[in-house]
């Protein structure tokens, strides 16, 4: 081991307990310890930022999932972007950029036998910046890619609606349908994302699913008064007239139910996450509208983004050629503070405070 790594150490967020209901700073352990040298054909890496994304509170839980829950006690599972610092591996270069499974710490060490596991691929910063590439050329832009065109299956003319849509998956979705010729129908909360998403994605319609009652109580959109009044029904009997073609789901919930209402013939939607479940002390809540299915010909379809990770280069070379021609825009949400930050930083996500794709800057 050099020198300059002997200095070196590494601090970590690990799991200490799970959570009921939100996160809370008892479930995390800070630790310390010496830098690994890595083993033969192994590669060590200093983290810069990390990916803060929903499905990391679905990680935190026991139980049968598409992955293994995080165990008690190991550092909290978290895509990255890094700088190489030392390598045994001819496929990665001393100061090369790269992209994996990081973790919530300071430098992240892999054997080579554990390399495919931890994802770990070069990056290049002339298609991206380094939080693009935790954004829309990571994987929440796979995300949105394969569950918008492999599942979804957008058809110029439909009607696309897509609920987070200011958040990290849902900006990329909208901007994408768009380009495919979509007609497209946000769903955020608050006036400051609908707006953004509208004026500077190109959404054609933003609904906010805070908005108020409209003044004087009772309107067309609400005729049974304010009492009654639910901004998201209303916004899709206004803003999608002829049904939802396409509905990607990111929140679950009330307004799951809402879409499933509006279904058209032969609808796609989208099952990508369930924010509004995740943290429940409670069951989580199904759809109560589901027969719209049978009504409609519909279907219904999850979407884990691990499945295509062999086509990611298609959906990378695509949207990367959008986002430098001017097609497509991102937008990140950098917390700054080290991994001492993250436990904070989580909640953002669940609070809605955050304002597009949330990341942790680790280093500089």
């Amino acid at each position: 081991m050099t020198a300059s790594l002997t200095s070196l150490v590494n601090h970590q967020v690990r799991l200490a307990s799970r959570p009921v209901g939100r996160p809370t700073a008892e479930n995390w352990q800070f630790t310390t310890e010496p830098v690994a040298e890595p083993g033969a054909g192994g590669v060590l890496v200093k983290t810069l930022a990390l990916s803060l994304d929903p499905a990391m509170r679905g990680w935190m839980n026991e139980g049968k999932s598409y992955i293994a829950p995080v165990g008690i006690g190991e550092v909290m599972r978290a895509g990255g972007v890094g700088v190489v610092v030392a390598s045994h591996n001819p496929a990665f270069a001393v100061a090369e950029h790269v992209t994996g499974g990081l973790g919530v710490q300071e430098y992240f060490s892999v054997a080579g036998d554990q390399l495919a596991r931890s994802g770990l691929a070069r990056i290049d910063l002339r298609l991206g910046t380094l939080t693009q590439w935790l954004n829309v050329l990571g994987m929440p832009g796979m995300t949105a890619y394969f569950g918008l065109m492999d599942v979804g299956q957008p058809q110029p003319g439909q009607t696309v609606v897509v609920s987070g849509a200011a958040g990290a998956v849902g900006q990329t979705v909208g901007q994408l349908a768009r380009i495919k010729g979509c007609r497209v129908v946000g769903i955020a909360g608050g006036p400051a994302k609908c707006d953004w998403v509208v004026r500077e994605l190109g959404f054609d319609a933003c609904i906010d699913y805070k908005a108020p009652p409209p003044q004087g109580g009772g309107s067309a959109a609400s005729p049974q008064g304010s009492a009654h009044w639910d901004p998201v029904k209303a916004g899709l009997r206004e803003h999608c007239p002829h049904g939802v073609d396409v509905y990607f789901d990111n929140v679950g919930g009330d307004i799951l139910d809402a879409v499933l209402a509006r279904l058209a013939r032969g609808a796609r939607v989208v099952i990508c996450g369930a924010i509004s479940q995740y943290n429940n002390t409670t069951a989580v809540q199904g759809p109560k509208n589901y027969l719209s299915l049978l009504v409609n010909r519909a279907r219904m379809q999850g979407i884990v983004v691990f499945d295509y990770a062999e086509r990611y280069p298609q959906a990378i070379a695509e949207l990367a050629g959008y986002v430098k021609d001017g097609r497509m825009k991102s937008r990140e949400d950098v917390v700054r503070g080290g991994v001492a930050a993250f436990p904070g930083a989580l909640n953002k996500l669940f609070s809605g405070e955050n304002f597009g794709k949330l990341v942790l800057q680790v280093a500089d």
